[in-house]
């Protein structure tokens, strides 16, 4: 019985032994995962970078255009009769001209015009005998000097040649309405109007004929 007891008693120093490896372990491992937490607390955070806010699109400027200059002009009436009343009446038509264009030559044009007629839709007339040419026409200090051809005195009575005379008279004073006028047919001044004894004295204005005759 004696023998029996003693083959089951567990030996101290084996137990010891036992016991401090155990202990080693665990202390091991507690300072395992105290070093890790440790570790992972001095571990760097990462920060997100802030967030852009996007820039507002600038809208484009649309560069200012600069107003167009436009070329200066010369302008000049050609007188023409309206004859839809009772009364005559003139009646201009504006022509331009650029402003480099010097006034005789502007006067030329004019009369070029004014003794080709009008056109046949147009809503005017001329007494103007067909035919009747511009032999010179001359712009000076004094005034402007008409020279007509001879076709311009043909034909009509006093008041026919009252109406074309205004004409020329009205369109050789459009640059400056106060100009005085000399009308000449042939190179010779002209002196009477029709076959009535109508003397007309010279030079003329607009406003000395508006005076002194009727259309």
């Amino acid at each position: 019985m004696q023998d029996r007891k003693q083959n089951f008693r567990f030996p101290l120093a084996r137990f010891a032994g036992i016991a401090g490896i155990i202990l080693l372990i665990g202390g091991g491992t507690a300072w395992w995962a105290k070093s890790s937490l440790e570790k992972a607390d001095q571990r760097p955070v990462s920060k997100n970078p802030p967030l852009e806010t996007p820039a507002t699109p600038t809208t484009p400027t649309t560069p200012k255009s600069e107003p167009v200059t436009q070329p200066q002009q010369e302008q000049i009436n050609i007188a023409w009769l309206d004859t839809a009343g009772t009364n005559v009446k003139l009646v201009g038509k504006t022509v331009s001209f650029p402003q480099s264009v010097e006034p005789q030559q502007i006067l030329e044009a004019a009369f070029e015009q004014l003794l080709a007629g009008p056109n046949e839709s147009a809503e005017y007339t001329t007494t103007i005998p067909q035919g009747t040419k511009l032999l010179s026409v001359k712009t000076t200090e004094e005034g402007v000097r008409v020279d007509l051809s001879q076709e311009f005195v043909s034909g009509g009575g006093s008041a026919a040649m009252s109406a074309r005379l205004a004409q020329v008279i009205y369109t050789a004073s459009s640059l400056d309405e106060n100009t005085p006028i000399w009308v000449s047919v042939q190179g010779q001044p002209l002196e009477n109007l029709g076959g009535e004894g109508i003397v007309l004295s010279q030079p003329i204005t607009r406003q000395e004929f508006d005076a002194n005759f009727t259309l």
